[in-house]
């Protein structure tokens, strides 16, 4: 399953089904699960650890050093669980000591080409991320997500689960749970309801989520009234918890 003209380091971990395309690079310190291919070109290299049944396109680079000056050579870590799907030339850096040390994606995420993971970035689960977008350190983008072609996220940003960012857009502040945001800056548009549609959740709950929304973007009340306002509506509509959870937690605060 290994290509003669990979260069595999003796120290690597591979499951016995690993795939390793021509002329891939593979670090000393790479742990890869089992059904996991990786494409020509492709260097995997740093402490990294890569799950089961991923598939990793051509020329992608991950597992390199962060892009920050402070960085001195720690052994940080990147971890990518199962079922991602990681298209052509990727950039996925480890993390640094001045955070948790680890860049992290979770499973069942599709993620295009170009797409660049900075230094202490946490991906959850299901997402998509399309072609270029870049997220700079220490991003979080909760589960299904989906963030548009490029687009670029100012580091410390979150991306709240079940978003959708539009193309070219760029994000200097949080995008709280089930927004839909486009724009440079990035501006709220309503909530994402065919994403929520399609994963399953009822009527009730969308308009739950609906009119939380208009709670927060157009009552006009403050942001500590809306937040208020929307912890109330928490008892009749569960979903809304990760909602207000996200407000009470944002440190840069949220688009508004």
């Amino acid at each position: 399953m290994i290509h003669p003209s990979a260069l595999v380091h003796s120290g690597a971990k591979l499951a016995q089904d690993v795939a390793i395309g021509p002329f891939a690079v593979i670090g000393e310190h790479v742990e890869i699960d089992s059904g996991t291919s990786i494409g020509s070109h492709t260097v995997v290299t740093g402490h990294t650890r890569i799950g089961k049944d991923n598939r990793i396109f051509h020329h992608s680079v991950l597992g390199e050093g962060p892009q920050d000056k402070k960085y001195a050579g720690e052994p940080t870590r990147l971890e990518i669980g199962d079922g991602n799907m990681i298209r052509e030339f990727c950039t996925f850096n480890t993390g640094t000591v001045q955070d948790a040390g680890v860049t992290r994606m979770g499973n069942n995420n599709w993620v295009m080409a170009y797409v660049h993971l900075a230094h202490d970035v946490q991906i959850g689960n299901n997402t998509t991320l399309a072609n270029n977008a870049q997220f700079a350190g220490h991003v979080v983008v909760g589960d299904h997500a989906v963030v548009g072609g490029v687009t670029g996220v100012h580091q410390f940003c979150r991306i709240g689960a079940h978003a959708m960012i539009g193309a070219a857009s760029l994000i200097l502040a949080d995008v709280p749970p089930y927004v839909m945001a486009m724009g440079n800056t990035c501006e709220p548009h309503g909530i994402n309801s065919e994403g929520l549609r399609r994963r399953g959740f009822s009527a009730e709950s969308i308009n739950a989520i609906r009119r939380a929304y208009k709670t927060l973007y157009k009552s006009g009340l403050s942001l500590e009234e809306a937040k208020h306002a929307v912890r109330a509506q928490v008892a009749a509509c569960p979903e809304l918890a990760i909602f207000v959870e996200f407000l009470d937690s944002s440190k840069r605060s949220i688009i508004r």
